[in-house]
């Protein structure tokens, strides 16, 4: 039973270390994962999560948008709760939509957007491309740089074709 008691308590404190600070965490059991929670601590931005994080509740907190990628990791997830945050609705919450669309639809349904003022309180789920509205750089700047190229390279080819055809018709007046 000491070793029990040992192994158990090893468990917690690994557990424990990898709960973020600004937030509660509890295990589920023994492989079980962790009940993660984070509601109501005024977070303006996701904290790192622990890989085995089961139970994630962001609810009532300050939060106005996710970086792409923050909750990838979250793969044994089950529930999530991130209602009552202002939420941005502009294209920077597009990655947010599309993982609780996959995640969990039940929590979309409860998540509002707070800004811009067109869609203050319209729920996440009902929000389409154009109402999330476009981002100046959506495009990254390299693909720009490839974009230009290309149409300098089709550009010169049809006047090369332009000017073959030309010389074509020109030499046969000459004959």
């Amino acid at each position: 039973t000491v070793v029990g008691f040992a192994v158990s308590l090893l468990f917690h404190m690994t557990q424990t270390e990898v709960c973020p600070p600004s937030c509660n965490c509890k295990s589920l059991g023994e492989m079980e994962g962790l009940h993660v929670d984070c509601s109501s601590r005024k977070l303006t931005q996701v904290p790192a999560l622990p890989i085995d994080t089961k139970r994630l509740y962001l609810q009532n907190n300050s939060l106005t948008s996710v970086p792409p990628g923050t909750l990838d990791s979250l793969s044994s997830l089950e529930e999530v709760k991130m209602f009552d945050n202002p939420w941005n609705c502009d294209c920077h919450i597009l990655y947010l939509k599309l993982w609780l669309e996959d995640v969990s639809a039940p929590s979309l349904a409860n998540v509002s957007c707070a800004t811009p003022a067109p869609v203050r309180m319209k729920p996440l789920r009902q929000m389409t491309g154009n109402e999330l509205g476009i981002c100046k750089r959506l495009i990254p700047i390299k693909c720009l740089e490839f974009f230009w190229r290309d149409l300098i390279l089709i550009a010169g080819a049809i006047i090369t074709l332009v000017l073959v055809a030309w010389t074509l018709k020109f030499s046969k007046k000459l004959i």
